[in-house]
């Protein structure tokens, strides 16, 4: 899949950097590669914290924006957070 504008949410922000929530059915392996938030450029910060919900797993996954060229956008790997419901 690609990136989604109706699917990034700027939760908050101070001090020149955001937090960003994205939704998508795209897995973080997708969403963590160079080049997926490009459309974004213009609104992402180096440093900007980016929560990452893939709906189709369901899992979560935390990142950080490592570049921004200002076409180019590349976040970190980030953090796998499982989501389960054992009941």
């Amino acid at each position: 899949m690609a990136y989604s504008a109706s699917g990034l949410t700027r939760m908050g922000g101070g001090g020149g950097h955001n937090l960003w929530f994205y939704t998508s059915t795209d897995a973080l392996s997708a969403v963590r590669a160079s080049g997926y938030f490009n459309d974004a450029a213009g609104m992402m910060n180096v440093g900007d914290v980016v929560f990452v919900y893939d709906n189709d797993a369901p899992t979560l996954g935390i990142s950080v924006v490592l570049s921004n060229t200002g076409t180019v956008v590349d976040i970190a790997d980030g953090t796998a957070i499982t989501v389960t419901d054992s009941d």
